[in-house]
């Protein structure tokens, strides 16, 4: 292994170490903040506090931040699709459904990244292990919703709708992320690129809160304003960046395995701090899910993309 593949493969391991721990504890972070800020208006002042100062960081440090149409309308779609379809469905959910298993119902993210990685990049095909990844997948889910579909009254019924939003909301995340690897370009700063998703995601989730929250009558309590900066600092700034430095450099099917991580560390910060339950069916579904996570991101990937990937699939997986 020359010096250079070793920096590399140290780089992809901070990387994935970074978005285990930092996204895992954004759970929680979103669960405090949206009870006491709007979930849209919370979405805004995160993602548009963050993406001006990272463009005002790439100004100041002269990378480059002015781009084509054409360049600026894939970052916007990106970021809406990834920050705003994905996230702000999850802080909406969140003000009903515990962080752990909102954490464990986004965890089937991977299942639509092997569908969507093969119909749009060509990447995969579904394999019998995927197939049989996909089928556990959904087993999974419905242990973990299976006390919300036998719930009595209308708490349980939004839970359930709430629950079953974030598939949704998944399935936004994967296809966002799977197109800002077909659209990378040379030409476009990665962190540049990042602030400007970051800040398209702001000015939608802003456009989403005035017009369908009331922003007029906004505590804005110490708790909540720290959970903001919290997912400011280490969510947006470390956890998207590095995620978005994954994807450049690691296969996506890797690059999903956060997505087992994650809710291991959701659920015990959930336990943990605000005494969220963790039941018979949360260890059931856990299990089950993260098993359906790991068939699925351990499918064999085509020859080309093997050939081209190796030194970053080793590096993920050593």
């Amino acid at each position: 292994m020359t010096e250079a593949q070793r920096q590399h493969r140290l780089l992809v391991i901070l990387a994935f170490g970074l978005v285990y721990l930092f996204w895992g504890s954004t759970y929680l972070g979103i669960r405090i903040a949206v009870e006491h800020i709007p979930p849209a208006l919370m979405c805004a002042t995160r993602f548009s506090t963050a993406g001006v100062l990272m463009l005002a960081y790439c100004g100041f440090t002269g990378r480059g931040i002015r781009y084509g149409a054409s360049q600026l309308f894939h970052m916007g779609v990106v970021g809406l699709l990834l920050l705003m379809g994905g996230n702000l469905t999850l802080s909406y959910a969140e003000q009903l459904v515990p962080s752990g298993l909102a954490a464990l119902v986004i965890a089937s993210t991977p299942l639509w990244f092997l569908v969507l990685d093969s119909l749009l990049l060509g990447d995969h095909r579904i394999s019998s292990r995927g197939l049989a990844g996909l089928a556990l997948g959904i087993v999974g889910i419905g242990v973990l919703l299976w006390p919300k579909l036998n719930a009595t009254g209308a708490m349980g019924s939004k839970e359930l709708w709430w629950s079953l939003s974030l598939l949704g909301g998944s399935f936004s995340w994967a296809l966002g992320s799977v197109l800002s690897k077909r659209w990378q370009s040379a030409d476009v700063d990665p962190f540049s690129g990042i602030a400007w998703q970051v800040t398209f995601a702001g000015l939608g989730n802003l456009a989403f809160a005035l017009l369908f929250e009331d922003v007029s009558h906004v505590n804005w309590t110490a708790r909540g304003v720290g959970a903001v900066f919290y997912l400011i600092v280490c969510g947006s700034w470390i956890g998207y960046t590095a995620y978005i430095w994954l994807l450049r450099h690691v296969p996506t099917s890797k690059v999903s395995t956060y997505a087992y991580v994650n809710p291991v560390v959701a659920v015990f910060l959930g336990w943990l701090v605000v005494d969220e339950k963790v039941d018979g069916f949360i260890l059931a579904g856990t299990a089950i899910v993260i098993a359906s996570v790991v068939l699925v991101t351990s499918a064999k990937v085509k020859g080309k993309t093997v050939a081209e990937e190796m030194p970053a699939v080793e590096a993920a997986g050593d």
